[in-house]
């Protein structure tokens, strides 16, 4: 596999749905009306963004002639003030239970941390994941709300 494309392969498993886990994408019933990779130059507004970043790759060298990528995840989230009735709190709620379904479905299922075999192992080695979420009284006046979600991906070994 390549480094090149362990972004792309992460969008894939945050856009899968009926596999068991919370569907995340609008059309299919979830909270969130985009999730791709890269930050576009101009983001669409007033619309629930996740926009899939790799911060870092390191690459652990075992044996001389095999190597293993970990990636660092950034997922910027993009959450508008949508709810209609003027009470920001209430897209606040809205935002902290779509990005509940958000990390379920990055935990993955039960004995299978790979993402459907697209990595070794997500979110096991550092074992965290991180959320921070941006003062609203920042990004209020742009009627929506920010947070990141960080973690890591091991990838599979690379020989050469």
């Amino acid at each position: 596999m390549s480094t090149a494309d362990a972004v792309d392969r992460e969008v894939a498993w945050l856009n899968a749905s009926g596999d068991g886990l919370p569907a995340l994408l609008a059309s299919v019933g979830g909270p969130w009306g985009n999730i791709q990779a890269y930050q576009p130059r101009t983001p669409g507004k007033r619309s629930s963004n996740v926009f899939v970043l790799r911060r870092q790759i390191h690459e652990k060298r075992f044996a001389h002639v095999r190597r293993m990528p970990t990636y660092e995840f950034a997922l910027k989230l993009v959450w508008p003030l949508s709810s209609g009735q003027g009470r920001a709190e209430d897209d606040q709620r809205a935002f902290d239970t779509a990005v509940d379904l958000l990390l379920t479905r990055i935990g993955g299922f039960v004995g299978d941390k790979s993402h459907g075999g697209r990595f070794l192992s997500v979110a096991e080695n550092p074992e965290y994941v991180t959320v921070r979420f941006t003062d609203p009284e920042q990004t209020l006046g742009f009627a929506e709300f920010h947070a990141e979600i960080t973690y890591f991906a091991d990838d599979t070994e690379i020989t050469g």
